[in-house]
């Protein structure tokens, strides 16, 4: 019996949505050639990470065996795939594979942090296949909301492993590959050990829908609007973009890009080929002495980023365009869980200007990049794999596609990050749990989640702050009384009294009858002085804030 093992080991991605990074390792326990499948990143909230700008996988474990890694594939060009390459690159140094489109974006993030673009190497795909340690791996082309998505076949000593990626099944996406199932079907025959499977949209029991039944629902919709019409939708949907442009272009519509993202992905797409009739598009600048019912723009901000182009538009002028009543606004998107509240604020921001909003509701006007229960079904039955690990998706749609492969007599487990599974035998057998977390980017540098900062910032952000600062002379005695400066606290307390003034006096009285161990000890001193103002906060406010003393003493 061999010595060596086959494992899989998610860091981030499975139990969550976003973030995705996923170890596959070869060798003999402990010592297995690595390689590593998405970096990619999640999105914060303010009520949860405030400030922070994005998260990302806790790579420590890999970072301490990155003499064993051997190479990095990127299945497609999503932020929650590769939006973590420029930040983590430098600590990884292998070669990175994607394809040509994949690759444009790849290129563009390591030059973002400075890093060197030539790190990314274009991959042709399947049948063609890159060698990586003990690893033969080829990018299979599978239709998804972006332009050339790829499942990977991972091949092994111990087998073959197909990685979903992000997939649905759509003959008629309109941009990039469509879902070749006689494909799956011949990688199947060759024999599948196991299929780590998409598992985002495994409670909608409906088929997947596909990009093509859309277009003419969004040419009426835009053809009938009488104002300014103005459509937002994921950027890095190439193809819902292109609709959008040639419905404004079929209604004698100029069409605007407005927002970073959606320019570089139009941009990427044109340069590798992906895309090449793309409706002409004018900047704001010129779109500005056009007549308004002449006008559409495209917009980034579906899922109500504050900083997005739909915000602003919301909130007033951007690039010199401002919304009015009876415009049309288009969310082309589903709006991600925990989103809700930022774009139920731009819909009710619009509606007070007198937009027209049109959302998804109706499901004319957007359909997902995922595959629904059905299509999770034909991939199980397309690729007969010996087992099925779901990944991609929070820890129930984990469960819930366990459950589904086992009803259909498939071996399933439910792997989280963290969980590094012994794929070698039969079935997935847990070979040891690693720690991960998650990592903060907070402005330039990056923290840990359980560093302190976020929760600090938290605290602050729900209870106040209070500085104490206290004199002290060269016998430990108080030189003069203490002051207090509040940040986030009301000024006046219960007893209608200022609460600094009721701080300050709580705080003399104390140290008017202080102790000299205290009074000389700096650690004493400092925590009677924060127990006493979150105590006399407490009774005026309701609330203990978060305390800093600074304690200056006369030499």
């Amino acid at each position: 019996m061999s010595s060596e093992r086959l494992i899989y080991l998610p860091l981030g991605g499975a139990g969550e949505i976003g973030m995705n990074a996923y170890v596959y390792g070869y060798g003999k326990p402990g010592k297995e050639r690595l390689i590593l499948v998405d970096l990619g990143v999640a999105f914060p909230d303010m009520d949860t990470t405030p400030g922070v700008d994005l998260i990302f996988a806790d790579m420590t474990w890999l970072k301490e065996r990155a003499d064993r890694l051997d190479a990095v594939f990127i299945t497609h060009a999503h932020e929650d795939h590769v939006g973590a390459l420029g930040l983590l690159y430098s600590a990884l140094n292998v070669p990175v594979h994607a394809r040509a489109f994949t690759a444009n974006i790849a290129r563009r993030k390591l030059e973002d942090k400075g890093q060197v673009a030539d790190a990314v190497v274009t991959a042709s795909p399947w049948p063609e296949t890159v060698q990586a340690g003990p690893f033969k791996v080829g990018f299979v082309p599978i239709s998804h909301s972006i332009p050339e998505s790829s499942a990977l076949v991972i091949d092994t000593p111990a087998g073959r492993i197909l990685h979903s990626g992000d997939f649905k099944i759509d003959t008629d996406p309109g941009v990039g590959e469509a879902f070749d199932a006689d494909l799956f079907a011949d990688l199947g025959e060759t024999g599948v050990k196991a299929l780590i499977c998409d598992s985002t949209n495994v409670f909608s029991r409906a088929p997947g829908r596909s990009e093509a039944e859309l277009p003419g629902e969004i040419t009426r919709l835009v053809g009938e609007a009488k104002g300014m019409v103005v459509a937002t939708t994921f950027a890095s949907n190439v193809a819902r973009v292109r609709t959008l442009a040639r419905a404004g272009e079929r209604a004698g519509r100029s069409v605007v890009l407005l927002g970073r993202a959606m320019r570089r992905m139009i941009e990427a797409s044109e340069a590798t080929g992906v895309l090449s009739d793309f409706p002409k598009v004018i900047s704001p600048e010129e779109a500005q002495d056009i007549p308004r019912n002449n006008v559409m723009l495209i917009v980034t901000g579906s899922q109500g980023e504050r900083r997005a182009a739909s915000a602003q538009l919301a909130r007033g002028k951007y690039r010199g365009l401002e919304m009015k009543e009876g415009d049309l606004f288009l969310f082309s998107s589903k709006t991600i869980p925990g989103n809700e509240k930022g774009v139920i604020r731009i819909m009710n921001q619009l509606s007070e200007k007198g937009v027209d909003v049109v959302d998804d509701s109706s499901g004319l006007y957007h359909v997902s990049g995922h595959a629904n229960r059905p299509d999770l079904e034909q991939m199980h039955e397309l690729v007969k794999p010996e087992m099925l690990i779901p990944m991609h998706g929070e820890h129930r749609h984990l469960r819930e596609h366990a459950r589904l492969g086992e009803s259909k007599g498939l071996t399933s487990a439910v792997v989280v990050n963290g969980m590094m599974m012994d794929l070698t035998a039969d079935g997935p057998v847990v070979a040891e749990y690693i720690d991960t977390g998650r990592t903060y980017l907070d402005g330039s540098v990056q923290i840990g989640a359980m560093d302190g900062v976020v929760r600090d910032r938290i605290r602050m952000a729900l209870n106040g702050h209070v500085l104490v600062t206290v004199i002290l002379d060269e016998s430990d005695e108080p030189l003069g009384e203490p002051w207090c400066d509040i940040k986030g606290v009301p000024e006046t307390g219960s007893s209608k009294a200022a609460v600094v003034e009721i701080l300050e006096e709580d705080l003399n009285q104390f140290l008017l009858r202080a102790g000299s161990k205290t009074l000389s000890d700096d650690d004493k001193l400092e925590e009677a002085l924060r127990r006493i103002v979150r105590q006399s906060a407490q009774n005026e406010i309701g609330r203990k804030p978060e305390v800093t003393v600074v304690i200056s003493r006369m030499r």
